[in-house]
């Protein structure tokens, strides 16, 4: 017997993948990987520090790299990080291979959430426009995904049982 596809949750950073992603995990009994957990781990330093140091163009590759060396397993929890999807190479094996779920939120809840955070390289370097812009920019391709979650009035078992009530269904 095949393997179910991976579950794959995308959307801006503070969206909830994280959280959201290792709940499902639990639910389904299956292995959640956190693709900004696993960059953090395998380069020893936070995504902060690898923009910092590194630049984002050295992120964003190593992040297509082991993104795909993870959509290449299935039956697992994959939460991608805010920007993943943006990647030609990572959206299409998404799109084609996987179930993906679009954790979106409104635009004043992603600011809060976003400011609010001590870990997120944009949210230091942006104005509330530009955070505003990019997620409007974001929104357009992350509506590519098989699913769309719109997580404004819904507590987090709420999102988990709706996406487990799809995920299960396919």
């Amino acid at each position: 017997m095949k393997s179910k596809k991976n579950l794959v949750l995308l959307g801006m950073m503070g969206s909830g993948k994280s959280t959201i992603g290792f709940l499902i995990s639990k639910k389904l009994n299956i292995k959640f990987i956190d693709i900004d957990q696993v960059i953090e781990k395998n380069m020893n330093m936070s995504i902060e520090e690898i923009f910092k140091t590194k630049g984002e163009n050295f992120f964003r590759n190593l992040e297509e790299k082991i993104t795909i060396k993870y959509l290449n397993t299935s039956n697992n929890v994959i939460s991608l990080g805010g920007g993943g999807f943006m990647n030609d190479k990572i959206r299409k094996e998404v799109i084609t291979n996987h179930y993906s779920f679009w954790l979106n939120l409104n635009i004043s809840a992603l600011l809060t959430r976003i400011r609010k955070s001590k870990k997120r390289p944009i949210a230091f370097t942006s104005s509330n426009s530009k955070i505003v812009e990019l997620i409007n920019n974001r929104a357009k391709v992350y509506a590519k995904a098989q699913f769309k979650i719109n997580c404004n009035a819904l507590t987090k078992t709420e999102i988990v049982k709706k996406i487990l009530k799809l995920y299960e269904h396919n």
